[in-house]
Formats: structure tokens, C-alpha cells, sequence
């Protein structure tokens, strides 16, 4: 099929693009919001979980458990056995208008039995195991047809371990593996650098050690928002209402902050890294496509992981706003250019092994010009 990645004929292909052509993106009706909390083990998932369950926000929580173990979730003690469903382990009703399961099997599944129960929630909570890698979930909640109506995938939360976090980010250096640590951080839209007061207690210089980290973070993702955290009792609002893959939200200003973000000089023993592409002149639709396509679904010697950008698209007057996620993407449509606005594109990559060069150069070619015969990355 045209706009697929190539696959046997009996096979499901694995990366279907979601693109929408010059038009407004029509608004999710009653659509709830899920929020991926992940993090490595020990950095506090559960006491963020906790904190947002006990807050006064007067709003309906959902909490689902990927994975049911004293160190995984909420404490054992919030979760009763006895449901016989073979899905769900329990459904409990918590102060505050929350409710907690534990999952067994399908996620997806737990997902819609949330969505068809007759009281509506206002989020749903995710809290993935320690050693998740929050990609498959984020790509899996973003594209499933059956649950684009009622249940959306708001954004990725990654709780850091303020104290530990040096070494997890390198520990399967040795055997050159990239740590779960760097790929939870390279997902995230927020990071919630937590345990801070553990870190001024064996740091002498403790405000300089924090702004390392942070720029530890911001050269793996340079797109992430970082909160600073003790016990992490956050703003509601950088957790609740983050809303990174909501089109219809996305404002100028945002586009703005994105087309301005910076990305710092890279250290070469990073695995996982930031890298951005910027062309002044407008692009080519399909090429972009063409590119995109060459670059998240045909082996290479790198891997994206994550890219956000602003495009100018020749012959539209809608700016569009480009996301992906491991193999799948989409391009949307956001705001009409204004005359004083700088129709500039520009793309930021969060991947393995990523050469600067070599992607600007690619996506140079995606020009509204004539188009060489072949492209390569």
C-alpha cells in the first residue's frame, strides 16, 4: 500500500503515517487524555502517582499499572485481588475521584474499559515498570484507531533520579548498550529531576551539579521541559495539562519556542542525542514525506526516536507542525501565516548515532526545486 513501509504480503505493517493535508484538524469530542509516567527504578514514580492522587484538584483520576509488584506500582496495600476478569486485576475506587487497576494482558483493552465506563474521567494515568522503554507505549497510544474518539495519549513524564542519575545513565556503557535511562529521557516531554535535597546532601557544590544534569538531559532532549523536585510535589500543570501530541492546541507560541530551542554542543560519549535541520525556504510535501519514511522505517546505521518541528510547506498557507515517534508520524496543519510571520522550517531529531550533517544535507534536497533522482540520508 502507497505511504507504507514495505512488508510481506501477509504481514500487518508496522507504521501507518497519519497526515492530514491543508485543513484544520478537527477537535477529539470528549476525549480523556492518558499521561505516561516512567522512570527508572527507585526515581519516584509511585510518589509522583501518589502525590497527584492525594492533591486537591477535584478532577477524576484513572491510574492503570502496566505491571503489578510492590516496586513497580502503587503500593500493594491500594490494590485488592478477587476480580475474576482476566484483564484487570482490580478496579479501585480512591479518595479524590480516582480509580486504580492493576493490568494483566492488554492495555489497550484496559484502555477501553476505562473509556466505556458511564462516569467520565478527566485523565489517565499510566505508570510504566522501571525498565520500560516509553516508545512502543507513546506510538502504540497515539495511532490506535479504536481508541482515537474517547482516549488520546496527552505526553510522556519522565521522573529522574536526581542523586543516581550520572550512573544510570552510563552503566551498560561496557557492553555498549544504551541504558533505559537515556531512552525514558529521550521520550520524555517533561523530566521531573526529583530527590534534589538527596543530591545536596553528598554534593559540595550542589546548584552547579544541578545545572550539569540539566544540561545532561537537554543534550539527550533538548525538547524536554525539566522540574526541578523534592518528593515530587510538582505543578499539576506541567504534569496534567502537557498536551505535547495535541495538535489543536499547539499555539504560535509554542511553534515559536520550538523553532527557537537550542541544542547544546554534544559530548561524544552521549549514545542518545539531540541533533536539529533547519532550511529557510519553503518544502516539498511528499519529499518531506519520501524522507521521513526513508528515515524511520529503512535500516540505517541510527535510530530516531523522537522529532518535532515547524514546516513551511510550498503552496499552503498553514504552517504544519511534524511529530514522530520511533516509526510513525504525522504532519498537521496548526495556524494561517500571517505577513509579519518568518515561514522558516526547521526539525529536531532525538535518536542513536545521528549525524547533523548528513540530515541537513537530506533535508536540503526536500526544497520546493527539482528533485534529484536519489536521496539518501
Amino acid at each position: 500500500m502507497d505511504g507504507q513501509p514495505h512488508e510481506k504480503d501477509d504481514e500487518v505493517p508496522l507504521a501507518v503515517p497519519l497526515l492530514v493535508e491543508d485543513r484544520h484538524t478537527p477537535e477529539r469530542a470528549d476525549s480523556t487524555g492518558v499521561t505516561v509516567i516512567t522512570g527508572y527504578l527507585g526515581a519516584g514514580k509511585t510518589t509522583l502517582v501518589n502525590y497527584i492522587l492525594k492533591s486537591q484538584h477535584g478532577k477524576r483520576i484513572a491510574v492503570i499499572l502496566n505491571e503489578f509488584g510492590e516496586e513497580l506500582g502503587i503500593e500493594k496495600a491500594m490494590i485488592n485481588q478477587g476480580l475474576e476478569s482476566s484483564l484487570v486485576e482490580e478496579w479501585i475506587e480512591l479518595p479524590n475521584g480516582c480509580v486504580c487497576c492493576s493490568v494483566k494482558h492488554s492495555l489497550v483493552q484496559a484502555l477501553e474499559q476505562l473509556a466505556e465506563r458511564p462516569e467520565r474521567f478527566d485523565y489517565i494515568l499510566l505508570e510504566t515498570t522501571g525498565l520500560a522503554n516509553p516508545g512502543s507505549l507513546a506510538s502504540v497510544l497515539w495511532v490506535d484507531d479504536e481508541l482515537e474518539s474517547m482516549i488520546h495519549l496527552n505526553s510522556v513524564i519522565t521522573v529522574v533520579d536526581a542523586k543516581n542519575i550520572d550512573h544510570q545513565l552510563h552503566e551498560h556503557k561496557e557492553c555498549g548498550k544504551v541504558s533505559e535511562a537515556f531512552l525514558q529521557i529521550a521520550y520524555a516531554d517533561v523530566v521531573i529531576l526529583n530527590k534534589i535535597d538527596q543530591l545536596c546532601s553528598v554534593v559540595d557544590n550542589f546548584s552547579s551539579k544541578l545545572v550539569m544534569l540539566e544540561s545532561d538531559i537537554h543534550q539527550i532532549n533538548s525538547l524536554a521541559k525539566i522540574v526541578r523536585s523534592e518528593y515530587c510535589s510538582v505543578d499539576l500543570d506541567d504534569v496534567l495539562h502537557c498536551r505535547a501530541y495535541e495538535t489543536k492546541f499547539a499555539s504560535r507560541k509554542m511553534l515559536s519556542d520550538l523553532v527557537n530551542t537550542k541544542t547544546l554542543s554534544l559530548c561524544h560519549d552521549l549514545e542518545v542525542s539531540t541533533v536539529c535541520v533547519t532550511e529557510n525556504r519553503p518544502v516539498c510535501l511528499d519529499e518531506v514525506k519520501r524522507w521521513l519514511e526513508q528515515l524511520l522505517w529503512e535500516q540505517q546505521d541510527f535510530k530516531i526516536l523522537r522529532a518535532k518541528g515547524v514546516l513551511n510547506i510550498g503552496g499552503s498557507e498553514f504552517s504544519h507542525m511534524l511529530q514522530a515517534v520511533q516509526d510513525v508520524y504525522e504532519i498537521t496543519p496548526v495556524y494561517a501565516w500571517e505577513e509579519h510571520d518568518v515561514r522558516s522550517n526547521k526539525i529536531v531529531f532525538i535518536g542513536k548515532n545521528l549525524n547533523e550533517e548528513n540530515l541537513a544535507m537530506a533535508f536540503r534536497l526536500c526544497t520546493c526545486e527539482e528533485q534529484p533522482a536519489v536521496k539518501s540520508c
